[in-house]
């Protein structure tokens, strides 16, 4: 049966997703192989009482039928601001196979929205709570320090830069290990105000796509834990700590303010990366196109970055037929980022199984990508600046480390489809 190769494909992969960060590891002496097989099982569990556990699917059910409501929600606005081009009825008539679906004003607002709900809960102190409860978890389940179990307990919720502001009195104490460790956990996962939006994206192309997304951003976290720990062990004491609240409102109505204001701000730059960062990627074709045909196609850098990236799908248990289209979305997913990553899949949902979209769903599922590089340096430049240095020095490194954790999340749930 066909379940079985690529069942062997994928457990080859498990394996080497841990050889080759040892190979890149500063110190392999010093990696502390019982804590990576912690951190695998670690991962497993939690993916296995996700997908398995009836109750806690249900919740996930439960919790994708509430963006439902929040992207309904958020189309009353959109349609009141922009009228027809925010979801509203056409004044007109459309050619037939047209779409009035306009990316820019209709799912992308949810992200002021959700932005601004995240600071609400801020302010009424329901998500530090909840960080505080998985911090808890992970301190106990993998034995970090507990500012790192804070940092990357809030990465289920935060982005890559808002997550450290929790336990920015602590960056300057943190380990090489530790600090590597936050870079990496940003390049692995996603942020509560996005996946939402990915979750719009891919709602043609898998089933209740946000329990999936948040899936992955839960279970990447102990996956980039235990790779970061395995190319840069931990050699000190791990730094202790507890979380800091770095938002400080009057009151609900400047909680939601605030959070309007910083939703704007990603609005904004999500739109500006996506026209940027599509334009380059036809110059860059443009420019491969003056080459001579290659197996009687043009040479584009999708194809290019196919080719170098189609081994690595095929270790995630993809049959090698879909591998050359899936290391496409992860080569766009890393050159570019994961937004225009995600509308390739959605474009290609016929043409792949659903075995691998569901794989390349969790694989896409995170911000390791080169601009992420300049973010992080940016962010935590600004908060630690007598470590700026250190941090452009691990950039790259974080960008491998994060991407084989999406990478090793994928490949467990592509095990884990054979199983349902």
């Amino acid at each position: 049966m066909l379940e079985s190769p690529l069942i062997f494909q994928a457990c080859l992969g498990i394996l080497v997703f841990f050889i080759f960060p040892v190979a890149l590891s500063e110190n392999r002496r010093r990696i502390d192989y019982k804590f990576v097989v912690l951190g695998l099982a670690v991962q497993i569990f939690l993916a296995v009482v996700i997908t398995k556990i009836a109750f806690v699917q249900s919740s996930f059910l439960w919790v994708s039928e509430g963006i439902n409501k929040l992207k309904c929600a958020t189309c009353e606005g959109t349609k009141f601001v922009f009228g027809y081009l925010g979801g509203g009825d056409v004044p007109f008539l459309m050619k037939e196979g047209a779409s009035p679906f306009i990316f820019a004003f209709q799912p992308l607002p949810m992200v002021m929205v959700v932005s601004a709900i995240s600071m609400l809960l801020f302010h009424w102190r329901i998500l530090p709570i909840i960080v505080r409860g998985f911090s808890w978890a992970l301190r106990k389940t993998l034995n970090i320090g507990g500012a790192l179990g804070v940092c990357a307990a809030a990465k289920v919720f935060l982005g890559q830069t808002e997550a450290p502001l929790l336990i920015r009195p602590y960056l300057s104490q943190f380990t090489r290990s530790e600090l590597f460790t936050v870079m990496t956990a940003g390049m692995a996962t996603t942020s509560a105000s996005i996946m939402i939006l990915y979750g719009q994206i891919l709602e043609n192309t898998i089933q209740n796509p946000i329990s999936h997304i948040l899936t992955a951003s839960i279970i990447s976290i102990p996956a980039a834990i235990t790779i970061s720990r395995i190319m840069i062990p931990q050699t000190g004491e791990d730094t202790s700590g507890e979380l800091v609240l770095p938002y400080h409102f009057s009151g609900a109505m400047d909680a939601v303010s605030q959070g309007a204001s910083d939703g704007m701000k990603l609005f904004l730059n999500i739109i500006a990366m996506l026209i940027v960062a599509l334009a380059l990627v036809a110059i860059a074709n443009y420019i491969l196109g003056t080459f001579p045909d290659f197996n009687n196609e043009a040479v584009t850098l999708q194809r290019l970055l196919g080719f170098f990236m189609a081994p690595v799908t095929w270790l995630m248990g993809i049959p090698w037929e879909e591998a050359k289209a899936a290391g496409n979305l992860l080569g766009t997913k890393t050159i570019l980022n994961e937004v225009v990553a995600f509308i390739d899949l959605s474009n290609l949902k016929s043409a792949l199984s659903p075995h691998t979209n569901l794989i390349m769903t969790y694989a896409l599922c995170g911000f390791a990508n080169l601009s992420s590089i300049g973010i992080q340096i940016g962010g935590l430049g600004t908060m630690v600046p007598e470590r700026r240095a250190e941090i452009i020095s691990l950039g790259f490194r974080a960008l491998i480390a994060g991407t084989i954790a999406s990478c090793l999340s994928g490949t467990i749930m592509g095990l884990l489809f054979w199983m349902n």
